[in-house]
């Protein structure tokens, strides 16, 4: 007798984690100086968010501020579900006293990324933390699992209060330079992370600040590059890394000095004036402070940091969050659909300073775009309202939004004639950083590409008097916000939405609005669907 057993094959859900965040103001001292702080459960900066691949995340956001507030969620793709996004082009704010249940999923999607708060210039209070999505067990990672896992969250920091400065703003001013540089919510000395000596560490690094672009080194250890947004890298050793604002590396460090303590460094690049802050690297079995000058790091060599991110390249050999290679993928082979040129410029208009993407500052209304394209309120924006490349038109003022098929694969080229280092992000995708280089970009600059290992990330430099060209399938419908990461910039119009669609109504293609959405505007008194 052959006894044939029945393989019953049944697909779990996603596990579910659940957070209940309560957002305060409250007293801060990150400069030694009192300020006004946004908390996150009591804590400058919030908690981390741990999480593996295709969770399902739970927040919970009780508001008690005394205005509206909103979270997004830097590099987090919110696959078919723009409407959880956090910013005010596709979600409304959280009014003071009541709260808001996001409910994402990190689908298909590993790394190291940060929340933050989008609305007004919250960003200048706190409200930031760390995200990390680990690999599923059995999806193999090119490294051994370190002693431990940090989270490092640098970024330039004002002593001014945030409404301060977004006053200034609102009056049609530049921001002064900042005070200072804060790691983990600390100023000079007043982070610590504590290792044994001979094991290996992960420091997730991320520039959560608002305009400078920082160089990360920590004192007589070399750093291994494994892990960029959400990419896994060609594990290349470096001695400093240049954290541009809005992006997060991974790195691995062995702890293989003599017992000691050693300096943490994060310092200001292509400033005049060159803002720095330490922490403190701890060996568990020293008896000595960190001693000797703070070690240097480059300033404002622009090559360098040219070179250095042309260095940073995908491991394509390695698993992403599934078990194929990273470089199963071709991006080089398919052909480009669309040439999109983002040119960004800074001007007055009506008097007051405004920043603009194709000569369009942004500005915001009543209704978040996102609920007006669901519920066909007519009047909020018009798609098309920005150009495809830029026309030479004198700055002026309108709620841009490009329109882009699905599934089409563009090529988009951010140039930059400033005298400063941009950088851009991209809600709701990962691109192929294919080339970068000086002077204005033409189509012989495609022949500098990197059409076979360019990191895919969500965040990219631009440097100054310069190009960055992008390759990006769109893969994902919704309505997505373009941003520079300069937050007064972005503050000051300097963003566009990118509306990428289709007229097929599929739950493949893109989720219902979720039925607990908060409705605002025009939207306000419709209903989105039965609890």
């Amino acid at each position: 007798v052959v006894l044939l057993a029945l393989a019953v094959v049944v697909k779990a859900e996603s596990p579910y984690r659940f957070f209940d965040w309560n957002v305060t103001y409250g007293d801060i001292f990150p400069l030694g100086v009192r300020q006004q702080g946004i908390l996150i459960n009591g804590q400058f900066p919030g908690p981390d968010i741990y999480s593996v691949t295709n969770d399902n995340l739970i927040i919970n956001v009780q508001n008690n501020l005394d205005e509206p507030f909103l979270l997004s969620w830097n590099g987090l793709q919110q696959r078919r579900n723009s409407y959880e996004d956090g910013v005010y082009g596709t979600t409304c704010p959280i009014p003071p006293g009541k709260n808001f249940t996001y409910i994402l999923q990190v689908k298909d999607q590993i790394g190291s990324f940060f929340y933050f708060p989008s609305l007004a210039f919250h960003k200048a209070a706190g409200g930031f933390g760390g995200i990390r999505v680990l690999s599923r067990p059995r999806i193999p990672v090119p490294f051994p699992d370190p002693a431990d896992d940090f989270t490092l969250l640098i970024g330039d920091w004002f002593k001014n209060d945030h409404r301060q400065l977004k006053a200034m703003l609102d009056g049609g001013h530049k921001l002064p330079f900042p005070d200072g540089i804060l790691i983990n919510g600390h100023g000079p000395n007043g982070a610590s992370f504590t290792v044994e000596q001979g094991k290996t560490y992960r420091f997730r690094i991320s520039n959560v600040g608002l305009q400078n672009s920082l160089n990360f080194r920590i004192q007589g250890h070399k750093m291994k590059l494994v892990e960029v947004e959400g990419t896994h890298t060609v594990q290349t050793i470096y001695e400093s890394l240049d954290v541009h604002v809005g992006q997060s590396y991974s790195v691995l460090v062995t702890m293989d000095q003599a017992a000691q303590d050693f300096y943490i460094v994060a310092s200001t690049r292509f400033t005049d004036n060159i803002l720095s802050t330490t922490a403190t690297l701890h060996y568990s079995n020293s008896n000595k402070a960190v001693s000797g000058p703070i070690p240097a790091g480059p300033t404002d060599q622009i090559d360098w940091s040219l070179n250095q991110a042309r260095s940073i390249r995908t491991n394509l050999t390695a698993s992403g969050p599934r078990p194929n290679p990273q470089g199963s993928y071709h991006y080089g082979l398919i052909n480009i659909t669309r040439t999109i040129k983002l040119v960004s410029s800074a001007a007055q208009v009506n008097g007051k300073q405004r920043y603009a993407v194709n000569s369009v500052s942004f500005v915001p209304t009543d209704t978040p775009l996102k609920l007006a394209d669901y519920f066909k309120i007519g009047g909020v924006f018009r798609v098309g309202s920005i150009p495809d490349n830029p026309n030479g038109q004198n700055m002026y003022l309108d709620t841009s939004v490009m329109g882009a098929d699905y599934r089409a694969f563009v090529e988009i080229v951010f140039e930059n004639h400033e005298n400063i280092v941009q950088t851009w992000h991209i809600d709701g995708y990962a691109f192929w950083v294919v080339g970068m280089n000086g002077g204005v970009w033409t189509p012989n600059s495609r022949e500098e590409y990197n059409l076979r290992d360019a990191v895919s990330r969500s965040t990219t430099q631009v440097y100054p008097k310069s190009w960055t060209a992008i390759y990006m399938a769109l893969d994902n419908v919704g309505m997505w916000n373009v941003r520079s990461e300069f937050w007064a910039r972005q503050y000051l119009g300097q963003q566009f939405y990118l509306r990428v669609y289709t007229p097929v109504n599929s739950l493949r293609d893109e989720y219902l609005i979720p039925k607990n959405a908060l409705l605002c505007g025009r939207a306000q008194g419709r209903s989105t669907r039965p609890l």
